[in-house]
């Protein structure tokens, strides 16, 4: 496996041997950019701070009641979603008596319906047997009454008379027992109704308590993440409250700093941080500060910032930012003095260490400025071969930078050596991939940039 290069002179002067004398463009041409000047303004340095990457949410998912573990379904390192399965524990008794719960549910929901049928029938039937013995009683009166008129003409005798009215007084007496009974029917509706409903709440409450217990021997991701630490196996029994995994959330990320009090004051809110990670060269994130957490840890002196990141899916189908990376946060809150500032398209990053490319102008050619001069100069190639490009205006000079914080769509640059870039300079924004050290480049905004060009190096 062959190391990348580390020092960047060496970098240089291997690029320009390999490359210094090549064309990117096919007829010989130079490459098309755009450029922008860099800046320089007076304002609050950008800060390095160094940290690490914290999860989100971290859990240690306990057990809700105790039992043995019958199936694990995950192992360290793998991806849930909020509610899969991680653990179940034996629940074969619990699932047999919740059967039984919910039949004597049923038995009593059925109990129910039957009464809202049969209680009606009931009255009904009552009622019917009143007017029956009403009407038994009025026939046994009227048997009375003719029975009395005979035997005051003698045409009956005494013990006749006693029997009607013997048969009209139970007549009366059915009448009295039959209403009696039908109001208690009536009465008795509402009230053998309501019990029956609370047979049914009460096996219902049954079930459900059940139900939820047997759930509790589930043991489901309480969010999506990933299990970093099982701490039991299949057969082990685990106590109520008892850890069973250790979960993280990555899908978003803090990168916790801890800045000193005297710059603490500083951080203010929404502020923009730039973000670099050690594990991760030449990738950078931008992101407001997410929280500033007001309680200094007393032997340090310092408060603890946050930068919250959204991870993505690496390579390898991990996540791209892990929990415990180092870190390196620059914020806005150094000393205030001038600093050099180029737009963050400028920046090239992907190796080692962020570049971007200067240009340096070439002479303009004597009658016409900013073009080369000689027979042919950007009016074709030679006969019979390929159209030139447009002429060169110049070369590109690979800088390398440090970035420092972020400003709108600038970014501050600090550069070791002073003389490698300053205000006024011309940087590439776009076609800048392409480029390399002592290529030729045609600046395809000339017209704009305004105030002349900078002096060649």
């Amino acid at each position: 496996m062959v190391e990348p290069v580390r020092n960047p002179c060496l970098a240089v002067l291997i690029a320009c041997c390999l490359f210094g004398t090549a064309s990117a463009q096919p007829g010989g041409g130079p490459q098309l950019v755009k450029v922008e000047r860099v800046e320089r303004r007076e304002l609050d340095v950008g800060q390095t701070f160094v940290g690490s990457v914290e999860a989100v949410q971290t859990s240690t998912v306990g057990s809700m009641v105790e039992g043995r573990v019958e199936e694990l379904a995950v192992d360290e390192g793998d991806r849930v979603e909020r509610g899969a399965d991680i653990a179940r524990l034996r629940d074969v008794q619990l699932k047999l008596l919740r059967d039984v719960a919910k039949r004597q549910w049923e038995l009593s929901q059925q109990t129910l319906e039957e009464l809202k049928v049969v209680l009606p029938e009931d009255i009904k039937q009552a009622q019917a047997r009143v007017l029956a013995a009403e009407a038994l009683s009025r026939f046994a009166d009227a048997r009375l009454r003719r029975a009395r008129i005979l035997f005051q003409r003698n045409s009956i005798s005494e013990e006749e008379l006693q029997e009607k009215e013997s048969a009209a007084a139970a007549a009366i007496q059915k009448v009295l027992e039959n209403k009696a009974a039908w109001r208690a029917l009536s009465g008795s509706q509402e009230e053998k109704l309501a019990e029956a409903q609370l047979e049914v709440l009460v096996r219902k409450d049954e079930a459900d308590r059940l139900e939820d217990e047997l759930a509790q021997h589930t043991i489901v991701a309480p969010f999506p993440g990933y299990v970093v630490t099982k701490h039991t196996e299949v057969g082990q029994w685990v106590a109520k409250g008892g850890p069973v995994v250790e979960m993280v959330n990555l899908d978003w990320v803090d990168v916790e700093v801890p800045v000193p009090e005297r710059y603490f004051s500083r951080v203010e809110p929404e502020m923009t941080a730039r973000v670099t990670l050690s594990a991760i060269p030449g990738r950078s994130w931008e992101e407001p500060v997410s929280a500033r957490v007001p309680q200094a840890d007393e032997r340090s002196r310092t408060f603890r910032v946050k930068v919250r990141l959204t991870n993505e899916v690496g390579p390898d189908g991990q996540p791209l930012l892990r929990a415990g990376m180092f870190a390196q946060v620059t914020l806005p809150v150094g000393p205030r003095e001038k600093a050099l500032l180029v737009p963050k398209d400028a920046v090239v990053s992907g190796g080692d260490f962020p570049v971007l490319y200067a240009v340096d102008m070439l002479p303009p050619a004597a009658g016409q400025p900013g073009k080369p001069a000689g027979p042919g100069a950007g009016a074709g190639g030679p006969p019979g071969g390929p159209p030139a490009g447009p002429p060169p205006d110049g070369t590109a000079r690979w800088v390398p930078v440090e970035p420092g914080a972020a400003w709108g769509r600038l970014i501050e640059v600090r550069v070791r050596n002073p003389r490698l870039l300053g205000e006024g300079d011309l940087v590439v924004v776009e076609g800048n991939e392409r480029l390399f050290p002592h290529c030729p480049v045609a600046i395809v905004d000339r017209d704009q940039l305004g105030g002349g060009a900078p002096p060649s190096r």
